[in-house]
């Protein structure tokens, strides 16, 4: 197989990014300026989208202590699902479309804020949801302009969904995941408050936590921006454009950081330091995978993620049945990179490196075992599911599997290999067991 070679310019081929920047604040207590956050962009009336497990909490009171004090009117919307389904999403349309608001905020987990952006979307420039969901299972229609200001205040340190340019959500009869991208669904301002992770449970730190990880790593390993043919315009460019050297640097930054924190983070819940620092990592990886984009773990978790709904996770127990996202992604992970290392043998050894692997010696053909090796211990030290058997998945279910997978042009476009339905069968199968 030949070797991708990143960066290189060559005649018809991208010769340019695009980095659309996105305003932050990271601290701990930076949801007391919430307030006067949202009065300096012009919010008045503001659709709340909080998650029910949250209201309540000292950071929730924080938030809305702030807004009363400036004097900015908000309505609460508690009814976001954990894993948001086309159906719920339509509800919290529904509820921003009546409300007359001319803002949002969001103080969440990914879910939340995803909720919160299809909702400002649909309030915006209203129309059918299909129409805005990407093609080939919607109608991909251009988000027409500029969205509500939303103000993004994650509560769990993992999607990064506080800084990209997409709304995720199931499509209940297909039984697979789907949403929304554009660079004008990011939030105009993420607050990322770390001191909301204090409470959260060992397994939902790491289901999280493993989503920084394959976001970073995916990120990193994605086929390179200039191996797209070159743009049309400036305003043709993907959402997604592929690993490039902006990207890089969260990436490889967002990977050093969990690898030293993850594990901590879950079996130590009073290591509030390494919980400031996972969350830092998932800030990283979403800004780098909110332009360069993931790639195959992603595709394959929109089908493990939406076609059964059996699983109940450790941390997750007064949900719904489901896979958490982080976990659908990140069982794929050993397969997928012992797949895709030939293509691209380096960078999973640096990837490898920066989660703590020695790869002193390790030839570029190990690569793939090297970074899968590094992710099972982790997986292993944080007590997660051994595959996809042990959440409800077997050999009958791969042709359906691989059926949602494929759908997702969007990331398995950016992939280092081509990915047909054959490899992806055979991907399943690995990912049945890792260990």
């Amino acid at each position: 197989m030949d070797e991708l070679t990143y960066y290189e310019t060559l005649d018809g081929r991208e010769n340019a990014y695009t980095i659309n920047a996105q305003s932050l604040k990271f601290g701990a207590g930076v949801l007391a300026e919430l307030g006067p956050d949202a009065v300096r962009l012009g919010m008045k009336r503001v659709a709340f989208f909080i998650d029910k497990n949250v209201d309540g909490t000292e950071p929730a009171a924080l938030a809305k202590e702030s807004l009363r004090r400036e004097g900015v009117d908000f309505e609460m919307f508690t009814e976001s699902r954990v894993e948001p389904t086309d159906r719920s999403i339509l509800l919290a349309g529904e509820f921003a479309q009546k409300g007359a608001f001319d803002g949002f905020i969001s103080l969440g987990g990914g879910s939340v804020i995803d909720t919160a952006k299809a909702a400002n979307l649909l309030a915006s420039y209203p129309d059918d949801l299909m129409a805005y969901i990407y093609a080939p299972l919607g109608g991909g229609k251009a988000i027409p302009g500029p969205v509500m200001p939303h103000i993004a205040c994650p509560t769990t340190s993992g999607t990064g969904s506080e800084t990209s340019v997409v709304s995720i959500f199931d499509l209940e009869e297909r039984r697979v995941k789907a949403g929304v991208a554009s660079p004008l669904l990011r939030p105009t301002l993420a607050v990322v408050d770390p001191t909301t992770t204090h409470s959260m449970p060992a397994g939902v730190v790491a289901a999280t936590g493993f989503d920084v990880l394959s976001h970073a790593i995916e990120s990193y390993t994605a086929r390179p921006f200039s191996s797209r043919p070159r743009s049309e315009s400036p305003d043709k460019r993907p959402p997604y454009q592929g690993a490039n050297p902006y990207a890089d640097i969260g990436s490889l930054a967002a990977i050093r950081i969990g690898g030293r924190n993850l594990v901590r983070a879950v079996n130590d819940p009073e290591d509030q330091q390494a919980r400031h620092e996972l969350m830092f990592a998932a800030t990283l990886a979403g800004q780098a995978f909110g332009n360069a984009g993931v790639h195959i773990p992603h595709a394959m978790a929109t089908s493990v993620s939406g076609l059964r709904h059996t699983y109940r996770a450790s941390g997750y127990e007064c949900e719904h049945a489901m896979v958490p996202h982080g976990i659908s992604v990140v069982l794929n992970t050993p397969a997928v990179f012992r797949f895709t290392a030939p293509a691209a043998p380096q960078r999973h050894l640096e990837a490898a490196a920066a989660l703590g692997a020695d790869v002193d010696g390790a030839d570029p053909s190990e690569a793939g075992l090297v970074l899968a090796g590094a992710m099972i211990r982790m997986m292993k030290e944080t007590r997660l599911p051994n595959g996809l058997k042990e959440v409800g998945y077997s050999e009958e279910d791969i042709p359906a599997l691989v059926k949602g997978a494929i759908a997702q042009k969007r990331l398995l476009l950016i992939a280092p290999r081509e990915v047909t339905e054959e490899n992806l069968a055979e991907l399943f199968k690995k990912a049945l067991r890792n260990w």
